[in-house]
């Protein structure tokens, strides 16, 4: 049985084809407005659907795969951006949209990918700021990391997240980024 795997902020399709091959997926849609990376997707997938702009998307009537992978904007929670962390408003506050699509689909495995600077930039969240929160306890300031593993928890999804640089796969500079696996609290990763 193949799986299927939906894509979400897809960009250029990096992510998706690593996730894919790994998992022996089906890319059945993505979704990027974007109309470079809607190019880009359209010659690397052709006949897999773009969805377009995730926060247009009715996906009630999206077909639920049992992989969502995306990797939502960085600019603000990258260094080198503007640092306006993860907020509304903010490009990096698509985030929202993709914990909607994610709740709404109920997928079995959720693939995350953003810049190191998940772990430093300020979030605007919903959820309270704590001492053992992944953040800054003296600031009271929850990080924008906190923020999105604290969304998909409560979406029902535990989470694990590793800081991988581009060099552990053969790049040749560090160019580290966050991996964030999550899963349906019910399930355990066997």
């Amino acid at each position: 049985m193949t799986l299927a795997a939906g894509s979400l902020c897809s960009g250029y399709g990096g992510l998706d084809e690593a996730v894919c091959a790994f998992f022996g997926a089906t890319l059945t849609w993505v979704a990027d407005n974007s109309p470079a990376a809607a190019k880009a997707l359209a010659a690397r997938y052709p006949g897999v659907t773009n969805l377009g702009d995730i926060s247009a998307v009715s996906w009630e009537t999206v077909e639920p795969p049992e992989i969502i992978v995306g990797g939502f904007p960085c600019q603000d929670v990258s260094l080198a951006g503007k640092l306006a962390g993860l907020a509304p408003g903010t490009r990096s506050g698509v985030w929202v949209y993709m914990a909607k699509a994610i709740g709404v689909l109920h997928p079995s495995l959720v693939v995350i990918e953003n810049v190191r600077g998940l772990l430093s930039a300020r979030a605007h969240s919903n959820l309270e700021p704590c001492p053992w929160c992944v953040g800054e306890a003296g600031g009271k300031s929850l990080r924008a990391l906190g923020a999105v593993l604290g969304d998909l928890a409560s979406l029902g999804y535990d989470a694990e997240w590793e800081v991988v640089p581009a060099s552990a796969a053969g790049g040749c500079h560090e160019r580290k980024r966050v991996f964030i696996l999550a899963w349906p609290a019910a399930h355990t990763l066997g």
